[in-house]
């Protein structure tokens, strides 16, 4: 049985030291109509186990990759960001268009965005906490 089967609601992984990560975080939790997806910082033990019981790389070497856990299946990237755009009320859902897109375009822009995200957006020298309302929504 995978981790992913243990997880009651869908999981986003990102950099919690990534202004632009933290920025799209609040966002979704601003703009997601079910209010039902919980994250964890890459950076955290939570994330950590979850990669690894899911044979993908430890999250070290993959800060640039935001992973979804869901329907016991792992997004990442350009997929992540569509899956969950698709939970978007109705005025952001458009984001979710771009689906249409291969996914080797769309990561390709992904990607070109990831590796230049601490120099366009910069960085936290840790991770944010978040308020205490916000704070069960956040694993570990």
């Amino acid at each position: 049985m995978d981790s992913t089967a243990k997880i009651e609601s869908p999981v986003l992984l990102f950099d919690g030291v990534c202004n632009l990560c933290i920025g799209a975080v609040n966002f979704i939790i601003d703009q997601e109509a079910l209010n039902h997806y919980k994250f964890a910082s890459l950076q955290s033990k939570f994330a950590q186990k979850i990669l690894s019981e899911n044979n993908l790389p430890a999250a070290h070497s993959k800060m640039n990759t935001i992973y979804l856990f869901e329907d016991h299946q792992v997004f990442e990237k350009s997929t992540a960001v569509f899956k969950v755009a698709k939970s978007f009320s109705w005025n952001w859902r458009w984001i979710y268009f771009f689906s249409f897109l291969p996914t080797s375009i769309a990561d390709f822009f992904y990607d070109l965005i990831a590796k230049r995200r601490y120099l366009w957006f910069g960085r936290q020298e840790k991770c944010k906490i978040p308020t205490p309302e916000l704070a069960k929504r956040f694993l570990d």
